[in-house]
């Protein structure tokens, strides 16, 4: 079965988090919200704003076009 859009959103960002070695905290710190808001983007219960994305990919160093699946031609 294929995945959502919105479950793929979540893989990639639990895939992302998970491999820049940064804690859930840190992360909430720099975005400048709670911990619990970091925990539903990766169990998928919530999606961040496109402010917390950007803020998020600049923290952990990745692209938002692979957490989005943007794909260049």
């Amino acid at each position: 079965m294929e995945l959502s859009l919105d479950e793929r959103i979540t893989a990639n960002l639990k895939f992302e988090i998970e491999h820049s070695g940064k804690r859930k905290i840190d992360i909430a710190r720099a975005l400048g919200i709670d911990s619990s808001s970091v925990s539903q983007y990766l169990s998928g219960r919530a999606q961040p704003t496109l402010a917390n994305l950007s803020k998020l990919c600049n923290f952990i160093g990745c692209s938002a076009d692979d957490i989005l699946e943007i794909k260049k031609e």
